[in-house]
């Protein structure tokens, strides 16, 4: 795949923006990338995963003894490579995830996806609720620009109600 900028060179970054709600992907070539800004963010940051997550911890003590018993990570290598060791890792280490996977994502409740997209859309008003809730959600993370998306998103679903 060559870059989508030069058309010259093979993609090694890939950049997705959400801009008013649409999604753009770009593929860029390393040196496109380091000319648009791009680089190697981490690395441009002077950190790596490792330190990245460490940060959301306000430098957790990573001198622990527990270990996951399925396949014996501790805490300190989940911070160090940035990744669970297994899903029995997210049981070991509950506690100290959660507060993570909260300011990551901004929920620690997975919703995934809909299949066929259309079993909420079937009822309108569980759609809503959920909707609303999420707004709530999304202004309690201060994620306001998903949650203008949602409230968008509401007014048409409302609007739409109105004139069936």
């Amino acid at each position: 795949m060559l870059c989508d900028s030069c058309g010259k060179n093979p993609v090694t970054t890939h950049i997705k923006t959400i801009i008013n709600g649409e999604l753009t992907e770009y593929s860029l070539c390393a040196e496109c990338a380091q000319r648009l800004g791009y680089g190697n963010l981490l690395t441009g940051l002077g950190c790596d995963y490792g330190s990245l997550l460490g940060g959301f911890f306000g430098g957790a003590e990573l001198d622990d003894p527990v270990r996951c018993k399925c396949c014996g990570a501790t805490f300190d290598d989940i911070m160090r490579s940035g990744q669970v060791g297994c899903a029995q890792c997210y049981h070991t280490f509950y506690d100290r995830l959660i507060p993570l996977i909260q300011r990551i994502h901004g929920n620690t409740r997975h919703r995934g996806k809909v299949p066929g997209g259309g079993a909420l859309q079937s009822r309108p008003q569980e759609q809503l609720s959920l909707m609303r809730r999420e707004l709530r959600e999304a202004i309690d993370a201060e994620n306001f620009e998903h949650a203008a998306s949602l409230r968008d998103r509401i007014k048409e679903l409302e609007g739409g109600k109105a004139h069936e």
